[in-house]
């Protein structure tokens, strides 16, 4: 894997914040959906640590040309990749429960997203993501690092380093780097989940709004237990 920095500050800024941030971090993982921002910040991350667990969650109802980009990233990058994935199968959740994605989408991202990831970052005391303000109103105040318990009572240290990133940032960092980017960007896709729940954006302001039919703007998985 080639290492080409970014020369402008806030790439200067990010990958910083990640090397005093990871320096004395016991067991760090990283949360990949392998979105661009995810993959911007997997990229800076693993100059830093080479062989850190790289968490996928495996819902099964993924886009076939995210897997495939997955995939092959994993493979170009040498990617020390986790497949983290429901204690279901979609068929059981399917015959036990009918198409929740349809019918009670919170429960379906319940089931295959949030359970499975709280129960993997268990092991682990910092969590690094690609989060961004920008990305949604419900992550208008995010903090580069933030404390995150979990419904155990386990507390981690989340880092994302990106929060103060535009689009535009995103993609200038990828360009800069030669980092392909999953295709689905190309048919014009902004927010990109499990395909049942993903569409295009109906409101060219909010890049999520192709998500969950915008009956909601988040899986759960980055909302805190309560």
């Amino acid at each position: 894997m080639t290492t080409v920095w970014a020369s402008d500050e806030l790439a200067q800024a990010a990958s910083n914040f990640l090397r005093e941030q990871l320096e004395d971090a016991r067991r760090a993982c990283v949360t990949s959906s392998f979105q661009a921002e995810d993959v911007v910040v997997l990229h800076m991350v693993l100059q830093l640590k080479p062989r850190i667990p790289v968490l996928f969650l495996e819902t099964g109802y993924h886009f076939p040309e995210t897997l495939e980009y997955r995939d092959r990233i994993a493979a170009e990058w040498d990617l020390n990749l986790v497949n983290v994935e429901p204690e279901i199968t979609v068929a059981e959740q399917e015959s036990k429960f009918g198409i929740l994605n349809q019918t009670a989408p919170d429960r379906c991202c319940g089931l295959r997203k949030v359970e499975p990831l709280f129960r993997a970052l268990g092991g682990y005391t910092t969590w690094v993501t690609g989060l961004r303000r920008e990305q949604s109103k419900t992550r208008a105040n995010l903090q580069m690092r933030e404390f995150f318990t979990l419904p155990t009572g386990h507390i981690l240290a989340k880092l994302s380093p990106l929060a103060e990133w535009t689009t535009r940032d995103v993609w200038r960092y990828a360009e800069q780097n030669e980092i392909p980017l999953l295709p689905l960007y190309e048919r014009g896709y902004t927010s990109i989940g499990c395909a049942p729940c993903t569409s295009l954006p109906f409101d060219p302001s909010d890049p999520r709004s192709g998500r969950w039919s915008g009956q909601k703007l988040e899986c759960g998985i980055h909302l805190q237990a309560k």
